[in-house]
C-alpha cells in the first residue's frame, strides 16, 4: 500500500481496539504499575505502550496479547486452559476442511 493512501479500518475494529487498550491502562493503573514498568516488561518503548493504551489499531496484536497475559486480562472470556482447549477444538475443525481454497472456475460458453 502506498505511503499516500491511509488505511481505514470498521468502526467495529476501532472501537475493539480503544477498548483493548483502556482495559490494558485500567489493569496497569489498578497495580500501581507506570507506563515504563510495563513498557520494559513487555520489550517496547513507552511510547509503544502509550499508543496501545489510545486504542492505535496498528500496533501489533502479539503485543496487546502479551499485554493482556502479562496483567491477567483474559481474552475470548476463557482463562489459559479455556483457551487451549478452544485452540485444539479450532485445529481439529480445521483438519477437516480443504486444505486448498481456491474459487471455482467459471465455465465460458462460447456456444453462439
Amino acid at each position: 500500500m502506498p505511503a499516500s493512501k491511509k488505511r481505514s479500518y470498521a468502526r467495529y475494529t476501532l472501537a475493539a481496539v480503544e477498548l483493548l487498550g483502556t482495559l490494558v491502562q485500567i489493569e496497569r493503573k489498578s497495580r500501581r504499575m507506570t507506563a515504563q514498568d510495563l513498557a520494559d516488561r513487555l520489550g517496547v518503548d513507552r511510547s509503544t505502550l502509550q499508543r496501545l493504551e489510545r486504542g492505535d489499531p496498528k500496533i501489533e496484536l502479539g503485543l496487546a496479547f502479551e499485554a493482556c497475559a502479562i496483567l491477567s486480562i483474559p481474552l475470548f472470556g476463557e482463562d489459559a486452559q479455556g483457551l487451549s482447549m478452544r485452540l485444539d477444538e479450532a485445529g481439529k475443525r480445521l483438519a477437516l476442511l480443504p486444505s486448498r481454497v481456491r474459487p471455482k472456475a467459471l465455465g465460458v460458453s462460447d456456444d453462439f
